[in-house]
């Protein structure tokens, strides 16, 4: 009996002993070998400070610094640990009131009473410097450094975009951002953010109960590293972009200008603009709001992705290059202009004097209504077709892969289709079947429904010098390196058009520049081949419109310039295309009363100045 109480109490103690090693391990594993125990034990002394990566660099095709990075810091709260702080003080340091830091500090509080939140953004090195001094007078406000976007030319705020606040509904999706994360909002910004904004790292600092850095937790051990983004080559020349803006001032419209053999944008310029700097820092939200309201010159609208025009007689061009692939326009092929094309009821679409019969370069050069009305209705009323509405769907296939009436692509967010109509619409307006190619024939010269963008254009001025192809527009084209290629790009897409057909137009397209509507935009040994185009403004004064490429053989650029409510594509959107041209390819412009003329000219309100009433060298188009 005595042995089996004995046995009974060594297994007793037995257990006692196994439950108190159990519990000494354990002890020993949460306050030695698990640091997570000790920083959550030490949680009210240790701050989580994150490390904000600067963002990649932007640079242009010349190697030119577009998009750098400055310090700037952000004021953090922690409401839980804001205790008797001298509120007029901070107030007046970083320039507020009393009832917008009471504000801002509930705002906070809402949020999170023990997670860090931004108190006041973006504070610059310069203001930064009185705070620091001072900040140990306001427990539960800490300062985290960030960065600063800035740029070095006050040009292409459009294509760079700007960066703000990740909102809620970006956090939600994305678990890379947290609150107070910057994000790219619009622009190369936007649409290259996770290759621009690198990667978060994070500190643990300490601090004593007077809000004093006391240095790193535990030497830096559970510290990680931020790392930088990846900078971007651009395709931008910027000369060329400050020169485009330079020769937009005061006038509405756009010049986009491409690489024809690669695709890469060599400006984009959309008119009125603004200083991408105003956008950059705390504040951006005062700019924005001052941009939004102005509506009258909306300069947050970018216009070379998102404006749409009737592309008026450039699109004769696309006529043209569809009429031969069907079979019924050839070279040869002449009709004559009795002033215009009769509609019936004495009605007509109108066109200049010119000389009659025209063949079909002559008929680009002069730039005749009449004969691509002709045109147009042969290519719809082509027999080969059981009706109106299958040649017509063909024809507008043939018109899309153009790149017209769809995104092309381009790596600027923001771009809009542009509209060829659908048969489905002319069903809805005029009746099913009940609509002939007389019902549509302003489609032939440009006009009616169809809408077009500029980089649409300029789009249509390479692929017409490459014969028929062209790579998306593209404004990056080096990720990482200079010398590396934007993949998401090389890809050639072709028209369904014939290569052999292009060279009868782009003689003409010469001829417009030599002895046409377009002959103001000849450049001394330069071969340009361009197209005017008037486009009807029901609103107010037409648009001035201009396609061109050159050198005609190997062409270093294709350009479209619009100008609104500026009258004939002669006028303006000529003369500028050809001086842009020709900075671009002499680097120097030596036509300075031309050059004078077009960067004084005021076209904003629409009124078109004394200079070009009397340019009787001036062809209507």
């Amino acid at each position: 009996m005595d042995r089996i109480y004995a046995d009974r109490r060594y297994l007793i103690i037995g257990f006692f002993l196994l439950i108190g090693l159990f519990f000494l391990a354990r002890l020993f594993y949460v306050q030695i070998m698990v640091d997570k125990y000790i920083l959550s034990a030490n949680n009210n002394v240790l701050r989580y400070v994150t490390q904000y990566p600067a963002r990649g660099l932007v640079f242009d095709r010349n190697g030119k610094l577009l998009v750098y990075n400055e310090a700037a810091y952000d004021l953090m709260v922690i409401p839980r640990q804001v205790k008797n702080a001298d509120t007029m003080a901070l107030c007046h340091l970083i320039g507020i009131d009393k009832e917008e830091f009471i504000n801002r500090l509930q705002k906070a509080r809402n949020f999170s009473p023990y997670r860090p939140s931004i108190f006041e953004a973006q504070i610059t090195r310069e203001n930064y410097g009185f705070l620091e001094e001072q900040l140990f007078l306001f427990p539960g406000f800490f300062v985290q450094s960030r960065t600063l976007r800035k740029y070095t030319y006050p040009v292409a705020a459009h294509t760079f975009g700007y960066i703000g606040e990740a909102g809620p509904e970006v956090i939600e999706k994305n678990p890379y951002y947290r609150s107070g994360d910057y994000i790219g909002i619009s622009g190369i910004e936007k649409s290259y953010e996770d290759i621009l904004r690198g990667k978060k790292g994070m500190k643990i600092r300490v601090y004593d109960v007077l809000n004093r850095d006391k240095g790193s937790f535990r030497e830096g051990k559970y510290d990680t590293a931020s790392m930088a983004g990846t900078d971007l080559y651009s395709s931008m020349d910027v000369e060329l972009q400050q020169y485009g803006e330079l020769l937009m001032t005061n006038k509405k419209g756009s010049i986009v200008a491409i690489e024809p053999q690669t695709g890469e944008i060599l400006c984009v310029v959309s008119s009125p603009s603004y200083d991408p700097n105003l956008l950059a820092g705390n504040i951006r939200k005062k700019n924005y709001t001052l941009l939004l309201q102005d509506t009258i010159f909306i300069p947050l609208f970018n216009r070379a992705l998102m404006a749409m025009y009737p592309p008026g007689s450039t699109f004769k061009l696309v006529d043209a290059l569809i009429g031969q692939q069907e079979g019924v326009l050839t070279p040869d092929t002449r009709y004559g202009c009795p002033g215009g094309f009769p509609l019936g009821n004495g009605k007509k679409v109108a066109c200049h004097p010119h000389p009659s019969p025209l063949d079909l370069v002559g008929a680009i050069q002069i730039s005749c209504n009449s004969y691509f009305c002709r045109v147009f209705k042969s290519i719809i009323d082509k027999k080969s077709f059981a009706s109106t509405r299958q040649s017509y769907e063909n024809w507008r296939k043939e018109v899309m892969s153009f790149g017209f009436g769809k995104r092309i692509g381009i790596d600027i967010p923001g771009e809009l289709n542009g509209n060829i109509p659908t048969p489905t619409y002319y069903d809805k307006y005029h009746g099913v079947d009940r609509w002939r190619s007389m019902t549509i024939i302003s489609l032939g010269i440009g006009q009616g429904e169809i809408g077009i963008t500029p980089i649409q254009l300029a789009n249509l001025a390479a692929l017409i010098s490459n014969r028929g192809w062209y790579y998306p527009p593209h404004i990056i084209h080096g990720i990482g390196r200079k010398d590396s290629l934007n993949l998401a790009y090389n890809t050639k897409r072709n028209t369904l058009v014939d290569p052999r057909y292009f060279d009868i137009v782009i003689e003409g397209m010469g001829d417009v520049v030599t002895g046409g509507t377009g002959r103001i935009a000849q450049i001394d040994s330069v071969n340009v081949c361009g197209k005017t185009g008037t486009a009807q403004n029901p609103h107010g004064k037409n648009h001035s419109i201009f396609i061109a490429f050159a050198p005609r053989e190997n062409p270093k650029i294709a350009i479209s310039v619009v100008c609104e409510n500026a009258g004939m594509g002669a006028a303006w959107a000529a003369p500028i295309a050809s001086l842009m041209i020709e900075k671009y390819l002499k680097r120097q412009v030596k036509r300075k009363d031309l050059e004078e003329r077009m960067i004084n000219g005021n076209l904003i309100n629409g009124k078109l100045p004394e200079s070009e009433r009397g340019q009787g060298n001036l062809l209507p188009d």
